[in-house]
């Protein structure tokens, strides 16, 4: 509830803070929902933007082209975090194996699918919805099925658990609905 999402994780997910480092070096509070069973691994980060502007106002990295007083880098930060936390996917190694624009419940995103090294696979998304990052990736072993329901069941949720989905309106404009509650169990 507290980062309003909910997914089929395959057990109950340990959770952790972590502080998420921008593109343009500012860091933003987040957490991790992970759970790792033998050589699969399955989570879902979700780095809170709200205080953007704030958090880059306090940064002590800043150079004259990146100050918010010149050009506002919290804004883009914000808005580019999608393609940045790909890029970050990208630049772990090994071969990409589809690299597209994605939506879940018209929330734009994008996926990727990465085979390692190790030759284990990497299925991830990243969404970027009402101030908060997104990012689901889980890792399997070579020869193990995708995690589909995993990656594929990801809902954004309002703060009394009800899905949230998007329709398309008028002259071609998102409009929220909400839809059933999402209970844990």
């Amino acid at each position: 509830m507290e980062d309003q999402f909910a997914t089929m994780f395959p057990g109950q997910p340990a959770v952790r803070e972590i502080r998420w480092e921008s593109e343009y070096g500012a860091e933003f509070p987040g957490r991790i929902h992970s759970v790792e069973l033998g050589d699969r691994y399955y989570a879902v980060t979700v780095v809170d933007y709200s205080d953007a502007e704030a958090i880059h106002w306090a940064r002590a990295n800043t150079t004259e082209a990146d100050s918010p007083t010149n050009y506002n880098y919290w804004r883009i930060d914000k808005i580019a975090s999608v393609a940045y936390a790909a890029t970050r996917f990208r630049q772990r190694g090994g071969s990409v194996t589809f690299d597209a624009w994605h939506h879940i419940d018209r929330v734009p995103g994008h996926q990727l699918q990465i085979t390692n090294p190790d030759d284990s696979r990497t299925y991830a998304g990243m969404y970027l919805h009402e101030d908060r990052l997104y990012i689901i990736e889980a890792t399997v072993a070579k020869g193990t099925p995708p995690p589909g329901m995993f990656q594929q069941g990801l809902r954004f949720i309002d703060e009394q658990g009800r899905r949230i989905r998007y329709s398309w309106g008028e002259n071609d404009e998102l409009i929220r609905e909400t839809r059933e509650t999402i209970t844990s169990e």
